[in-house]
């Protein structure tokens, strides 16, 4: 196995938080997809926007809306527009072909953090050509503001609440070692089943267990009857701290 600074999540737990994160996921294609068609346009021109080169190919002419149906929801795209025409970005065409790995790969976004490193490898794979610092920073702080509404969303009544951890290899520091990834599901009154929050953490020691229930908590988590976890000791202790009635 190949360890990597960023390691790469079930593909499971990333399916299921695609299925229910379809509120933020595709405002997160959009961003993505649009920085693309962005690079590629100013590649194409062989300048920065407003820069004066006697090798320009041509002139900026704003974006003209390009509205998509995806598998998950209809998406309006910003597509780049050259004045002297004869250009059309394939950062969308990309996208779209390889729809499910980039929904699994801002998923993971949603679970580990936005980070530059990704975010570029993303957009560069879309257009084909390394992407400046700059914009880099400009879409991971799009990527964020996206993310933040659904990590921070109201939860409200949960009558079955589930509890379970993975462990996963990451290295910190220098040296590898198992990184436990929290997890937390429900079931609402209606029966509709949904991801409510996951945390990495080195560990499932009762404070890390006890941080995350109580951030839940904190965003109305109520109505819980019973709760389905394994037996493991920090996860015990932190549910008769945080929930001690149920």
């Amino acid at each position: 196995m190949t360890y990597q600074d960023d390691f790469t999540l079930p593909t499971e737990l990333l399916e299921q938080v695609t299925e229910q994160g379809l509120d933020f996921i595709p405002e997160l294609i959009r961003i993505v997809v649009n920085t693309a068609m962005q690079v590629e346009r100013q590649k194409y021109l062989g300048v920065s926007p407003y820069e004066r080169s006697a090798e320009r190919q041509g002139h900026s002419n704003g974006f003209k809306p390009k509205t998509v149906t995806t598998r998950i929801a209809p998406i309006t795209f910003d597509i780049p527009q050259v004045r002297e025409g004869g250009f059309y970005p394939q950062a969308l065409e990309k996208g779209l072909r390889s729809e499910r790995a980039l929904m699994l790969a801002l998923a993971e976004m949603y679970v580990q953090g936005v980070s530059t490193r990704k975010v570029a490898a993303i957009t560069e794979k879309l257009c084909g050509s390394a992407i400046s610092s700059a914009q880099v920073s400009r879409a991971a702080a799009l990527l964020d503001e996206g993310l933040e509404p659904w990590r921070s969303r109201p939860l409200g009544a949960v009558i079955y609440l589930y509890l379970d951890a993975l462990y996963e290899k990451v290295r910190v520091d220098g040296q590898v070692r198992d990184t436990a990834v929290l997890i937390a599901s429900g079931v609402k009154p209606d029966g509709k089943r949904l991801i409510l929050g996951v945390s990495v953490s080195l560990g499932e020691q009762e404070l890390h267990w006890r941080e995350f229930l109580l951030s839940l908590v904190e965003r109305g988590l109520n109505g819980v009857a019973l709760i389905i976890s394994d037996a493991h000791v920090g996860l015990q202790a932190a549910r008769k701290a945080v929930f001690s009635g149920v």
